[in-house]
């Protein structure tokens, strides 16, 4: 895989081209990513308009990252799915399923991370 004659800065230097294509590709194709993104985007001018803490920033800007991880990660596994078995079948359905359930449960925690941040500044 790797040319053994490769420095490691030059591997690092191509691993972190491909992560910065993928991230491109992923924001500019996949509509959920754009909707996730532009969600972070909304919330994160919300909390500097709101003047959170340092605290608050770190808890919103995990919860963020781990929607966007795992919304990634459901497209990559759908995308494979669908690569591997392009007709529909039972047993793919539920790896999808699976995977949709995981962004699930980044988004509930994601929301749970908001309410506690906002909550307490409305009331």
């Amino acid at each position: 895989m790797d040319n053994q004659q490769d420095g490691f800065v030059k591997g690092r230097v191509k691993s972190l081209k491909f992560a910065v294509k993928g991230v491109w590709l992923l924001i500019t194709t996949e509509h959920s990513i754009m909707v996730q993104m532009a969600i972070g985007i909304l919330i994160s001018f919300i909390g500097w308009w709101m003047d959170i803490t340092k605290t608050e920033w770190l808890f919103q800007i995990l919860a963020i990252g781990l929607v966007l991880v795992a919304e990634s990660l459901n497209t990559c596994i759908e995308k494979l799915c669908d690569f591997v078995q392009p007709e529909h079948d039972k047993k793919i359905g539920f790896i999808k399923d699976i995977a949709a359930g995981a962004v699930s449960f980044a988004a509930v925690t994601a929301i749970i991370i908001g309410l506690f941040i906002y909550l307490p500044k409305f009331l």
